[in-house]
Formats: C-alpha cells, structure tokens, sequence
C-alpha cells in the first residue's frame, strides 16, 4: 500500500506538473493574444486615421470643384457678354460705314 501510495504521489506530481505547464502554456497564449489584440487595436486605429484623412481630402477637393465651377460659370458669363459686345460693335461699325458713306456723298457735292 506505501508502494501505491508513493506511485499515486507521483502521479500526482507529474499530473500537477503537466498542468502547471499547459497553465503556463496558456498564459503565454493569453499574453500573446493579447498584445496580437493590441496591434489589431493601433492598425484599426490607423485605418480610422487615414480614412478621416481621405474625408478631409475629399473635401477639400469637392470644395475645390465647387470654385472651378463657379468660375466656369463666371466665364461664360462673361465670353456671352463679351459676345453681345461684339455683335453692338459690328452694329455700331456698320452704321458708322454707312454714315461716313453719305457723308463722302454729301461732301463730294462740294467739289
């Protein structure tokens, strides 16, 4: 019976032993876990970063698409009126031709 005894003691022992190992074991798993959870965590963080950053880009950029148009519109304001003016001046042109036309009639009674 002392026999069995110390066989059961050691046993024991060596079941204690390997379940000392396999807490340790996952100790070490839990550690790692923890800092691959760490690096999930910054990496997700980053992610975040740079889509804010994307945001304000798009912003910036839809902002800037909104001036380009703008002034577009401002241009071809502008070339409409520019053509209206020239269409006043070709009218204005033509009656002045056709003033200076009689006038050089009226004038050359005169010689």
């Amino acid at each position: 019976m002392a026999q069995r005894s110390a066989n059961a003691a050691k046993e024991i022992k060596n079941l204690i032993g390997a379940s000392v190992e396999k807490v340790e074991s996952g100790s070490r798993l839990v550690d790692d876990a923890g800092k691959t959870m760490d690096d999930i965590v910054a990496q997700v963080k980053r992610v975040s970063d740079l889509i804010a950053e994307i945001s304000s880009a798009t912003e910036e950029q839809s902002s800037g698409v909104a001036q380009v148009d703008r002034a577009v519109g401002d241009l071809d304001h502008i070339t409409q009126q520019n053509a209206a003016l020239v269409e006043q001046s070709t009218a204005a042109s033509e009656s002045l031709k056709q003033q200076a036309t009689r006038l050089v009639e009226a004038v050359s009674v005169f010689r």
